[in-house]
């Protein structure tokens, strides 16, 4: 099972271009400080305006770089499940060992659509598959039962919830009868979607502080809730402050303050304002990250 803190790892850019030996140095620096997985490619790795080579390369470089020293799950999703195919064989051909495929965005499918989405990509392709529940931003919720039924497929293995509905795992617990990685999508509910049984997050905040995240999930998968609880409060101010303007813009400056990559996103995600500027450095000295 995939689980702990997983970071939604940014894609650094040096002008024009992904800025691949900063990349390589985020790998090591999130494997150094614990980070339980890594997920590139995803929203927070700007893959909506990556051109398609950029996006598979990114996924080469993340893979290489870890060199199976924590699991890779690559952003591969697409509203074209043709796209979303090719994304999938690319990511095992260099070396990934998961993918992560969102709902199907813009077109707004049924149900039964989703799950015929979903179906066309297990039957497909090999790696093990996270499915992505994000109605905010595809439009369209996987219910309980179509999640169910979607996790009958043999590789379908968890679950990056983003539905903000903390008794959804109690509801597709009660459903899907096999292992399964219940990941919550949100850093402020993280700790109480694991107590749902949930086994992990994928993580904007763990790009800035990467030792915490992994920590406040070490906790809770230990079962030590009130001292998860207690590092939960001192993390979330810096969760609200990473998402004040448009991800991955906080995470992004965060990182520019620690040394380790540009600030620069693409358009239409803009430079932050120097109110929300001054507010990530200060909850960041708050928690001694700089």
């Amino acid at each position: 099972m995939f689980r702990g803190s997983i970071v939604a790892l940014v894609t650094p850019f040096d002008g024009a271009r992904v800025d691949e030996a900063a990349l390589r140095r985020l790998v090591d620096w999130h494997i150094e400080q614990g980070t339980h997985g890594i997920v590139p490619v995803g929203t927070t790795g700007e893959s909506p305006t990556l051109s398609h080579d950029e996006h598979c390369r990114v996924i080469e470089v993340v893979a290489e770089q870890t060199a199976g020293r924590v699991p890779v799950i690559a952003g591969a999703g697409s509203n074209n499940p043709v796209e979303a195919i090719e994304y999938s064989r690319y990511a095992q051909q260099v070396g990934a060992d998961a993918t992560l495929h969102v709902a199907g965005y813009y077109n707004k499918p049924s149900q039964e659509g989703l799950y015929a989405h979903f179906k066309m990509l297990h039957d497909a392709t090999e790696l093990p598959i996270i499915v992505y529940n994000i109605p905010p931003r595809a439009v369209v919720d996987i219910i309980p039962a179509t999640m169910a039924r979607i996790a009958e497929l043999p590789r379908i293995a968890g679950v990056k919830d983003a539905t903000g509905d903390l008794a959804r795992p109690w509801a597709e617990r009660q459903l899907i009868n096999k292992p399964f990685s219940w990941l919550s999508g949100e850093d402020g509910t993280a700790v109480s979607y694991n107590v749902a049984g949930g086994v992990g997050c994928i993580s904007v905040t763990a790009n800035v502080a990467p030792k915490l995240c992994a920590q406040l999930q070490e906790l809770t998968l230990a079962g030590k809730w009130e001292q998860a609880r207690e590092l939960q409060d001192r993390l979330l101010p810096l969760h609200q402050a990473m998402f004040a303007e448009p991800n991955p813009a906080g995470a992004k400056y965060g990182l520019s303050l620690l040394g380790l990559a540009s600030d620069a996103c693409r358009v239409p995600i803009l430079e932050l304002q120097d109110s929300t500027k001054a507010r990530i450095r200060q909850v960041m000295e708050q928690l001694d990250l700089i």
